[in-house]
C-alpha cells in the first residue's frame, strides 16, 4: 500500500468511526420502540443525504481545489458511517417479521424518497446559493 493510500484509509477510518457514533449517540437519545416507526433512522438516511448532496458540490464544482482528503474523510468516511443503509434493511425485516408489512413497505419507500429528495434538494440549493455568491462577487 502506497503512502497516499495508507492516508486515504486513516482519514476514512477516523471519518467512518466518527459518523457511526455520531449516528449511535442519536438512535440512544431518540430510540425507536420495539414495532414502532424507525424516524430516526429515517431522519438521519435523508440528513445524510441531504450533507452528502451539499459535500459534493461544494468539492466539484464549487471549490475544486479541496484538499484531496476532505471528499475520503467526510464523504465516504463520516457520511458514509453516519448514514445507515444496513439498519435501514433491518427495520423493514423486523417491521415485517413482526407483522407490520404495510408500516415496514412504507417506511422502505418514504426513505428511498426522503433520501433521494434530500440529495437532489440540497444540491440544488447548494448550486443555487453558490451562483447567487458568485454574481454578487462579480458586481462587488
Amino acid at each position: 500500500m502506497t503512502r497516499n493510500e495508507t492516508k486515504i484509509l486513516l482519514v476514512v477510518a477516523a471519518g467512518g468511526g466518527t459518523g457511526a457514533l455520531a449516528r449511535y449517540a442519536l438512535s440512544l437519545w431518540w430510540p425507536t420502540p420495539p414495532g414502532g416507526f424507525p424516524w430516526t433512522t429515517l431522519v438521519v438516511n435523508a440528513a445524510g443525504c441531504a450533507a452528502i448532496g451539499v459535500l459534493m458540490v461544494l468539492v466539484t464544482e464549487v471549490r475544486r481545489q479541496t484538499h484531496p482528503l476532505v471528499r475520503p474523510l467526510l464523504g465516504t468516511g463520516f457520511l458514509g458511517g453516519f448514514t445507515t443503509f444496513s439498519t435501514y434493511a433491518v427495520d423493514i425485516e423486523r417491521l415485517v417479521r413482526a407483522g407490520h408489512a404495510r408500516t415496514g413497505l412504507a417506511y422502505l419507500a418514504l426513505t428511498l424518497v426522503a433520501a433521494l429528495a434530500a440529495v437532489w434538494g440540497a444540491a440544488w440549493a447548494t448550486r443555487r446559493v453558490a451562483a447567487r455568491r458568485t454574481a454578487a462577487g462579480r458586481r462587488a
